[in-house]
């Protein structure tokens, strides 16, 4: 059975923002750069995920470069769920979610 693949993944406003995000984080994997020597980024992960999150899809603060292998460790490929260490990776940027949601939440109700 083939895996489903989100559309959005390739557009080009994802394809220009992967390759902002990789510059950003000058094309290393941030999860293996905090313990050691740093590999070369593969993907773009959503911290928050594309599906829970679908206004979070291009935030930058959402998005980290990894290896293929540390993106498999952020969330569980048989059930999509977080792992510990995407909560982590969530926990690190808890403040501009709440900043995000409250500015959200201000404009609203204005």
């Amino acid at each position: 059975m083939a895996k489903y693949i989100n559309p959005f993944y390739k557009t080009k406003k994802w394809l220009r923002k992967r390759e902002v995000i990789f510059r950003r984080d000058d094309y290393e994997c941030k999860q293996t750069k905090r313990y050691g020597p740093s590999k070369l980024a593969e993907t773009v992960h959503h911290i928050y995920p594309l599906s829970e999150y679908p206004e979070l899809a291009l935030v930058n603060w959402n998005l980290i470069s990894l290896t293929n292998k540390q993106h498999g460790r952020m969330h569980d490929r048989t059930n999509n769920n977080i792992t510990a260490l995407g909560k982590e990776w969530q926990e690190r940027v808890r403040p501009q979610f709440e900043e995000y949601y409250r500015l959200k939440e201000e404009k609203e109700n204005v």
